[in-house]
């Protein structure tokens, strides 16, 4: 993928951050209804970036390559989103933005992140640290399980 670099979502960006969430959600073979479905919970917004708890993936060139999102008030610290475009997808950046969410956290003083995962997405968190607490129904679609993930600090 080459050199990348991880900064802070700018104000205005969120539009096309959500559009990224989106486009790497859809990547696992989810059909249209179901990608508008979750859409909503996959939003980057204004409030957030502003709070700082936005941060980007880019190329030297500047196309976005990766978001991710934390919560610090989220029932400790919770990996909000984290999605990376598909054509990124298995270069390093996703491992770059987790590794960077966890260390926000921990400097916020948590000792713990966590993260309820798509199914797909869980073994890469597993191999980046995280295990597995338990299954939890999913808000969008009645008897859909979702892993609960931590990550210690």
């Amino acid at each position: 993928m080459g050199a990348h670099r991880i900064r802070p979502a700018r104000p205005g960006e969120e539009e096309a951050l959500s559009r990224l969430c989106l486009k790497s959600k859809a990547y696992w073979g989810y059909d249209a209804a179901f990608i508008a479905a979750v859409s909503p919970y996959l939003k980057v917004t204004d409030t957030a970036i502003a709070a700082g708890h936005v941060t980007v993936a880019e190329a030297g060139d500047g196309t976005l390559l990766g978001v991710c999102q934390i919560d610090p008030d989220g029932g400790g610290g919770t990996l909000e989103l984290l999605f990376i475009a598909p054509d990124a997808i298995g270069s390093g950046i996703g491992r770059a933005l987790f590794d960077h969410a966890a260390g926000q956290l921990r400097a916020l003083g948590h000792t713990a992140m966590t993260i309820l995962a798509d199914p797909y997405s869980e073994q890469a968190y597993l191999h980046m640290g995280a295990r597995r607490v338990e299954m939890r129904p999913s808000d969008v679609f009645e008897g859909r399980e979702l892993p609960w993930l931590e990550v210690a600090l």
